[in-house]
């Protein structure tokens, strides 16, 4: 067999752009370029794995991640000649038989949380799963009915919503349950803003704002008190299929998702009036969002098509930034890694993201 020439021939095969630069396993990447497509199919390699092209022209081909692959170069293999190589970042298993329904959370410690959600009504042995930096799981909180949104206060305090009952629950450092605020409807996402005030979304059509003890929030009382926390419909929206998912930029607005069955979907933001208009439209099922430092937001939805998470500008231009099914949610991680969600398990991958401080 002829040894493997590099870039030798003046005709061998250049790739000029890897998008998007990151991927799950399962996830498909577009490769351009020239001369990729020969008297035979080529082959196309991600470090030491082969994958599977799933469409090969001479300027463009697409490439599926294999499981168990990690990231490292992508070289297109021609006639026996091989292309330049373009880095991909390939996520890993950092936590398996989970059920995420929304963003992870992370503490100050870099560890990482997620739910074991169940079906509606189901009740299972864990709710909530901690996630140490080497990777480690950890039963963290039991007894909690459908625990779906997560979120931490500025003390550092872990918050839970409960979607089956209603109820926002706080967590001890030790996985103590106590209650923080109940009749939310169907309690889905979770979000503080700066002020200390606690953001929950109702699925069936609500944006609940649940004041810091001592109250002052603003808006109609609505839901009644709980001790000296009042709760206000701060918005209303059209309702979910399945959750409303929360997050606030540096101004203070509240983006809100809500998937439906539609491929035009929109993202929502809410001043701090609780005035809403739509940011960006034209997604497919987005759910989870976060915020990066520089203001970009990034979402788990579809773009024309493609699933994985989507990165949307200021100036509302949408890219795919990581390629990838069944991704629910997502947060950053303080060395510019991300914790992605899917529906039954937590991924870590390198982005060399900074993302925005949660409160």
């Amino acid at each position: 067999m002829s040894p493997l020439l590099h870039g030798t021939k003046s005709d061998a095969p250049h790739l000029v752009s890897l998008a998007p630069p990151a991927a799950m396993p399962g996830g498909e990447v577009e490769l351009r370029g020239s001369g990729l497509l020969g008297v035979a199919l080529p082959q196309v390699r991600v470090g030491t794995t082969a994958a599977v092209l799933s469409l090969s022209r001479s300027d463009r081909a697409v490439l599926q991640v294999p499981e168990g692959t990690t990231s490292g170069v992508v070289v297109l293999e021609r006639d026996g000649v091989a292309s330049n190589a373009l880095e991909l970042r390939v996520a890993v298993p950092m936590a398996e038989d989970l059920h995420p329904v929304a963003n992870p959370a992370v503490d100050a410690d870099g560890n990482v949380y997620a739910t074991f959600s169940g079906a509606r009504g189901q009740s299972v042995p864990v709710s909530i799963f901690s996630i140490a930096p080497d990777f480690e799981v950890r039963p963290f909180v039991r007894g909690i009915l459908n625990a779906t949104g997560l979120a931490f206060d500025a003390d550092g305090t872990l918050y839970v919503s409960s979607r089956a009952e209603g109820t926002v629950y706080r967590i001890s450092p030790a996985g103590a349950v106590t209650t923080y605020a109940e009749g939310m409807g169907i309690a889905t996402g979770i979000a503080f803003d700066r002020d200390g005030n606690l953001f929950v979304g109702d699925r069936s059509g609500t944006i609940f704002k649940v004041g810091p003890s001592g109250g002052g929030a603003g808006g109609a009382l609505t839901a009644g008190e709980l001790g000296d926390r009042e709760i206000f419909v701060y918005a209303t929206l059209e309702p979910s299929m399945a959750a409303y998912h929360l997050a606030f930029n540096d101004e203070g607005t509240l983006f809100v998702t809500g998937p439906t069955t539609s491929s035009n979907q929109a993202i929502y933001a809410i001043d701090r009036d609780g005035r809403t208009s739509v940011f960006y439209q034209g997604l497919g099922r987005a759910q989870g969002m976060a915020f990066d430092v520089d203001g970009n937001l990034y979402v788990a939805a579809s773009l024309r098509g493609q699933r994985g998470i989507v990165r949307i500008t200021p100036q509302r231009e949408a890219t795919l930034a990581v390629s990838g099914n069944n991704l629910v949610g997502l947060a950053f991680l303080d060395d510019g890694c991300a914790a992605l969600a899917t529906r039954d398990a937590l991924y870590h991958v390198a982005l060399d993201i900074e993302g925005r401080k949660l409160v």
